[in-house]
């Protein structure tokens, strides 16, 4: 998925949307989330670039929803932050609709629900780093919440503080970034029918690696 594209018809969105672009493709999805969400198991945030699975027929929507419902899908990100995380470690925190800011999502929700985010390698550039993060769980804004929330928010994300009016001249590039610098690199799962283990990638286009370069 590109990053600036919603994944199904929404409020404001009734067009352009990742769904509109599988009907117009596929003369087939699954029925199972609705007539809206045709064919989406899971989602990305609009700003969020990166692989995604969907499921042409029932039998495999229900299959790969009870993988994620186990959290046996492994889904890895690469996210330029600032500051220097630790590597190794792992956020547990519920999140839910943030109380003062309904657009945002927060640890500070009355009603939250379990979320795990794990920071599996930092590479340190200066005032930011380049991480890779995995999530046993899929909330809205999860990885971009328990970042930000832990002092490392997501270059460019505007929503979390990863925006800065200042920046040192060595990282003035980050000024041109229009959404967070957050990429869904892997995605491995199991087959719906013959349960072979089966891994998907897709590389960072060219908006994030023309900024790391």
């Amino acid at each position: 998925k590109p990053a600036g594209m919603v994944v199904h018809p929404a409020a404001g969105h009734a067009r352009g949307t990742l769904v509109n672009v599988l009907l117009h493709r596929l003369d087939r999805l699954s029925g199972v989330g609705g007539e809206a969400r045709p064919g989406i198991v899971h989602r990305l945030d609009k700003g969020t670039s990166g692989v995604m699975v969907v499921a042409k027929h029932d039998e495999a929507h229900r299959a790969l929803a009870q993988q994620f419902h186990d959290r046996l899908v492994q889904k890895t990100y690469v996210a330029l932050v600032w500051g220097r995380p630790a590597a190794g470690q792992r956020l547990d925190a519920p999140l839910g609709r943030d109380p003062r800011h309904r657009k945002k999502y927060s640890t500070r929700a009355s009603k939250a629900r379990a979320a795990s985010t794990s920071i599996d390698a930092v590479e340190p550039l200066g005032e930011v780093s380049l991480i890779t993060v995995t999530i046993a769980t899929g909330r809205t804004h999860q990885i971009r919440v328990h970042l930000a929330e832990s002092g490392s928010p997501v270059v460019g994300d505007d929503t979390y503080g990863g925006r800065r009016s200042q920046v040192p001249a060595g990282l003035a590039a980050v000024n041109r970034l229009t959404r967070p610098f957050l990429h869904a690199e892997r995605l491995s799962l199991r087959h719906p029918r013959t349960g072979e283990i089966m891994t998907f990638s897709a590389a960072l286009p060219s908006d994030l690696e023309d900024l790391l370069t």
